[in-house]
Parts: C-alpha cells; structure tokens; sequence
C-alpha cells in the first residue's frame, strides 16, 4: 500500500514534471554547500535523490554519485553536465556496497516516503553505505512553515499532497507555434441588402447576436484554460516533519545526530554513522 502511494503521487509525478521541476532547482542552499565545502578533499560521497545534480559540482576536490529514482531528472543532470556521475536507483535499494562512502547528503527527498517506518529505513539505508564515523546531511520538509506562502503551521496535517502546477519549459516555449487565440468577430455588419428603414433595427439585432458570440467565446476560452489547469496540476505525496521529529527518525535509524537545525523551510540533520 504504501509503496503503492510512493509511486502514484511521487515516481510518477517526478517523471512527469522533471523538465519543468528541473528549471526552478538551480541555487544551491547555503548550509548543504558548506557542508560539502567542508569535507576533506579526495572524498567520496553520495547524493541520495540528486535531482538535476545541483550539488554534484559545488566541491570540485570531493567526488560524488548522485541517483534519483526518476529517469526524467537524471536525463536532465545529464544535460546540465554529462560528466556528472549518475544513475537511477531506488533510494531504498541503492546499488553501492556499504561502508564504502566518506560522507551522504539526502535534500528533501525522505519526506516522500509514506510511512515513518519506511522513513527510518530510507535514512538507515543512505548510513548503511558510508563509513562508521562519516556524516550524512538529511533535510525535510518542515511543518513549521508559517511565514511561506505555503503556510503550514503547528496543528496543521503533516501527511500532504502538493500541488505542482505544470508550465512550459524554456525550450518549450522556444519551440512552440501556438499563439493564444483571438476572439474573431465580425467589425461590422452587411448591410448590402438591407432595405434602408430596416438597418436600425437589424444593426441592433446583429450587435446583440455578436455580444452573445463575444460572451460563448470568453466563457469556452475559460473552460479550455481550467480544464488545462486541472490536467497540468500534478500531486505530490509530503510527510512534513515537525520540530524534533527528524532527529528521532535518524536516531532510530543508527545514527548520532551532530547538528540540526531550519533552513529555506525544511528541518535539516547531520547525522554520523556510528
């Protein structure tokens, strides 16, 4: 049931809005690029729902894996940069050996996962792979979300579906001929055999006619756009964590929780493998 959840309303959603996502996640955030400054040079890490690969080339002296269980946004890391190194994979199943890595990082990615056991082993997985004594930096989602347009609060329901609102990607709309249409109405009426004592009152009939013309085609137009709104807006399954709440889950999962704290809407943990 749960993995069932995970595929309707987040593999399937991420495929389909990959382009698009993909163009609104270009600015690393601050904490995970000073995390990923701060390692040793020469290791080797991973990035567990890498996405586009924002953070693939933020340390050039670090090497990092990235996957993602979404085909779509692994084609378009591979065309940000092709010499990014990565791969689709479950992130419950990641194909590496364990105790091999240096270090992890999982952004926003293990909200996704439907049930908070199944949280616990995404987090405990991500650790299985890195060294006794290595980090890994998980962020979440925040309940706490009071100051963003999005407005979760304390009290509110932390087991959501997000709208994603589908647009058009830039090399779509660079590629496209549609122009939006135009109400084509007629300027004026024929009045070529129209006796003259009858054009007032067939001048009046007519601008009628073409006002009801003119009101049919505002309201299709509008119907057109809803139902392409309806059509474009895509679900996605989020548990919002609320304050705490992801230090248990690491904890649970095997790990000593280094630092933690909030950044850009989400609970974020550095966790160490013990």
């Amino acid at each position: 049931m749960a993995e069932q959840k995970e595929e309707e309303y987040v593999h399937k959603i991420y495929n389909e809005i990959a382009s698009h996502f993909s163009e609104t996640r270009y600015k690393p955030w601050p904490i995970v690029t000073d995390f990923l400054e701060h390692r040793p040079m020469g290791s080797v890490g991973i990035d567990v729902g890498c996405g586009n690969g924002k953070y693939l080339g933020i340390n050039p002296n670090i090497f990092i894996i990235g996957s993602d269980h979404s085909s779509g946004l692994i084609e378009c890391a591979h065309d940000i940069d092709n010499a990014y190194n990565v791969l689709v994979a479950d992130g419950m199943k990641l194909p590496h050996r364990e105790n091999t890595f240096d270090f992890a990082i999982s952004i926003a990615v293990v909200h996704h996962w439907s049930t908070r056991e199944r949280r616990v082993q995404a987090i405990n997985h991500i650790l299985s792979k890195i060294k006794s004594g290595g980090e890994a930096l998980i962020y979440c989602w925040a309940l706490e979300q009071r100051s963003s347009r999005r407005g979760y609060q304390e009290g509110m329901e932390q087991d959501v579906l997000v709208p994603w609102v589908l647009h058009e990607t830039k090399k779509e709309k660079h590629s496209s001929s549609d122009k939006p249409k135009k109400l084509k109405l007629a300027s004026a009426p024929d009045l070529t055999n129209i006796p003259l004592k009858e054009r007032a009152a067939f001048i009046a009939n007519w601008r009628k006619e073409e006002e009801q013309k003119r009101l049919a085609l505002i309201k299709e137009e509008a119907k057109e756009k809803e139902e392409t709104a309806k059509k474009n807006t895509k679900y996605r399954y989020y548990h919002l964590y609320k304050e705490g709440e992801l230090e248990e889950d690491c904890v649970s999962a095997g790990g000593k929780v280094k630092g933690s704290g909030y950044e850009k809407d989400n609970w974020y943990v550095v966790v160490q493998k013990q």
